[in-house]
């Protein structure tokens, strides 16, 4: 049995979608197309399966679209697991996507237009109250766009707090850095590189007890106020320190990055990365590594155990 949620209002891809969703419906599949006033941007699949244990999740949630010409070009993050908490959250969410559930409460998820703002603004504001405790708060967050007001207004109020804040923002920015007494401790930076970077990271240090996620959404109004989006939570220890060290190697990127000024300004950096290779290279060779690696072991799959994380 499989049901599938077509997006129409996909821009440049509305054709293809209506394409897609005739072969589905031809092929048995239950299509359906949203809800009303909402563009679903959440990108998920569940499968559930009958194993020799019993009934099993599987859930993959990403911060890319399904679509194979995209995934050639963008970077993206994606999760893959059987956690029963995160199953649940996505069972849940596709019953209120297919209209049989009201929002619940979640436990690893937190989805737009309902929770996802208050969760980031949550987790700004227990940053600063860390660093007023006399803590060392810390945000590092990756994305596409930066445009809410509200979020904006709390990062300026974090940054007034101490608390050290890393954007690595690809395009739109109206948050301005570096400004005395408004926001000394945020810098923002773009990476510009081979592939179109497309992947929304957000760690939040909590002194101890880190917060780090992935999502389909930026920080814009209209991800957060008009659109069906998710951010789900990493629990697993070995995978925040994988995705640290890969913020860390975008920020350490000084040959592909261009960065924000006070003024709105942006300016190209083209100092050494002190041996490194930009970050997207980087990436690319570690890719290669773990291919040689799962091929010399027979298709084993392997785990890259990454190097320092940033501070």
């Amino acid at each position: 049995q499989v049901t599938v949620l077509v997006e129409l209002k996909a821009r440049f891809d509305e054709e293809a979608n209506i394409r897609w969703s005739r072969r589905l419906e031809e092929a048995g599949a239950h299509v359906i197309y949203g809800l009303v006033g909402y563009k679903v941007h959440a990108k998920l699949l569940l499968i559930i399966r009958r194993d020799e244990d019993g009934l099993r999740r599987y859930c993959h949630l990403g911060t890319g679209n399904y679509n194979d010409k995209t995934a050639r070009l963008y970077t993206d993050i994606s999760y893959l697991t059987t956690n029963e908490a995160v199953g649940r959250d996505m069972a849940a969410l596709f019953n209120v996507l297919t209209g049989f559930a009201q929002p619940p409460e979640w436990e690893r998820l937190s989805v737009a237009p309902t929770v996802m703002r208050q969760a980031f603004i949550d987790l700004l504001r227990r940053e600063a109250a860390i660093t007023r405790a006399g803590g060392a708060g810390r945000v590092i967050c990756k994305f596409n766009s930066l445009n809410d007001v509200k979020l904006i207004e709390e990062l300026y109020a974090a940054s007034q707090a101490g608390v050290s804040i890393d954007l690595i923002v690809r395009g739109i920015c109206i948050l301005r850095p570096g400004v005395p007494g408004l926001s000394d401790n945020i810098r923002v930076r773009s990476i510009i590189g081979r592939f179109l970077e497309h992947s929304r990271i957000f760690y939040f240090a909590g002194d101890g007890q880190p917060y780090l996620g992935i999502a389909s959404a930026d920080w814009m109004s209209r991800n957060l106020d008009r659109r069906v989006e998710h951010l789900v939570r990493i629990d697993e220890a070995e995978l925040i320190e994988a995705m640290l060290t890969q913020l860390g190697y975008y920020l350490a990127d000084n040959e592909s990055v261009r960065v924000l000024q006070p003024d709105g300004s942006y300016q190209r950096l083209r100092r050494p990365s002190g041996g490194q290779p930009p970050a997207q290279q980087h990436m690319l060779e570690l890719a290669a590594l773990s291919m040689r690696r799962d091929a010399e072991q027979s298709r084993r799959p392997t785990r890259f155990r990454p190097a320092k994380a940033p501070q």
